[in-house]
């Protein structure tokens, strides 16, 4: 792991876990200036549309793993608060027949059953086809987050709502895990939980997207001059529509950003919790676990689940809407979503993933399925399932550093009460 040269800070390399170790002395506090919450229509849409396409996909593989090949409305009654659906999975079921084919039991017949379409059995053929192919990015990934864990372990019961965010395939700890001895294994926690760990720490994983973005961009020798200590990371900003022009904000995130850059793979267990220092540690593990989504967000409770082993304050949340140029905070679908705002350009996923662009095939499909009913399937053209489609998330807002059209200023309390929940 690379050699980071901090102020007033003392070094001590390699320690057990293949990490460096900083020993900080000081650092001078700075100013925070209070913010209002800001509403982005535009990533609130994508939260709501994703939010439906998540659902459909989580029962399409449990539609997969059923031995019957169907589930029935009875099986799938309590579903809803698991699937995070606003309306009962009977009723969403029956919104997408272009996915979702019903049919009365062979027994009995007022019992509504649902198997795959024939278009829902392609798609999944092409995600399985996705998941071989990028196999290796899956892996690097899930070692990432492995990495980024104090003592290199996580519960699978934190992984698995994680699953889909982070791209991993259905049954993935029987799939995938075994295939990777050099790599995983599994262990029991004293509490008898059973935990995914990491077996050998990979040096060539441990650099963050915040580096290794930087290191790709003509910047120079600027991330040189990071390497050797003489200069610090900065984060991006895309502020909502007006904040980039206050004085106040601007300064104080100059003065963040000034702050030395410590990558999420370092061991921070010597830097003072109640620090500048450590505050823009936990933005940094925090914007690399974004990064390393699929689409570059997660569920507020999904994150709050690793807390402990990302050795975060107990109240990290505040963070998402103290620095709204770097994490966006959803309230949409009755939960809470992070986003990473950079991570988007003019309502779109920049440099999306395959298996992102597989999902949008897949919403395609369902809005075909949702206009035109049982005709649906005969109206979706053969060259959709077969290439791209162009996003379908509605009009979209500017993200740039001064957002423009359906940002919306929110009283701050309403905001901190959804953050302060522990």
């Amino acid at each position: 792991m690379q050699k980071l040269l901090l102020p007033k800070a003392i070094f001590v390399p390699n320690n057990s876990n293949g990490n460096h170790l900083y020993h900080f002395l000081h650092y001078r506090s700075i100013v925070k200036v209070r913010l209002k919450w800001v509403k982005n229509r535009s990533l609130d849409n994508i939260i709501d549309k994703e939010t439906d396409l998540k659902a459909a996909c989580l029962l399409k593989d449990a539609i997969k793993r059923f031995p019957t090949g169907f589930l029935t409305a009875k099986s799938v009654a309590d579903w809803q608060k698991l699937l995070g659906l606003t309306v009962p999975v009977l009723r969403f079921l029956r919104r997408y027949p272009t996915l979702f084919s019903e049919f009365p039991h062979a027994r009995y017949a007022n019992l509504p059953c649902f198997r795959l379409t024939d278009t829902a059995l392609l798609l999944d053929s092409q995600e399985q086809s996705i998941h071989q192919n990028y196999e290796s990015d899956t892996v690097e990934r899930l070692c990432r987050v492995l990495m980024m864990m104090k003592s290199r372990t996580v519960p699978l019961q934190s992984l698995h709502p994680l699953k889909w965010d982070l791209g991993l395939p259905d049954n993935f700890e029987k799939l995938l895990i075994p295939k990777y001895p050099n790599y995983f294994q599994f262990v029991k926690a004293l509490n008898g939980v059973t935990c995914l760990r990491l077996v050998q720490w990979q040096e060539e994983f441990a650099v963050s997207a915040l580096q290794r973005s930087n290191e790709s961009k003509e910047m120079g020798n600027k991330y040189e001059q990071f390497k050797k200590g003489q200069t610090t990371l900065a984060f991006p900003m895309r502020f909502p529509r007006g904040y980039g022009a206050q004085k106040k904000v601007r300064a104080w995130m100059e003065e963040f950003q000034k702050l030395p850059y410590i990558s999420p793979y370092e061991d921070s267990r010597q830097i003072d919790p109640n620090s500048e220092l450590m505050e823009k540690r936990v933005v940094g593990v925090l914007h690399e676990l974004l990064s390393l989504t699929i689409h570059k967000k997660t569920k507020r409770n999904y994150l709050r689940s690793l807390r402990e082993q990302l050795i975060l304050p107990h109240k990290f949340t505040r963070l998402f809407t103290r620095y709204p140029g770097i994490f966006y905070l959803s309230l949409k679908c009755k939960t809470t979503t992070v986003a990473l705002r950079e991570g988007y350009q003019q309502g779109k996923l920049v440099n999306p993933h395959p298996l992102a662009r597989l999902r949008d095939k897949f919403y395609h499909v369902m809005r075909t399925g949702l206009v035109y009913r049982n005709k649906g399937a005969n109206m979706i053209p053969e060259d959709i399932l077969l290439n791209d489609v162009e996003d379908e998330t509605g009009p979209h807002e500017s993200e740039g550093e001064c957002e423009t059209g359906d940002d919306c200023y929110v009283e701050t309390s309403e905001i901190e009460e959804v953050s302060d929940e522990e």
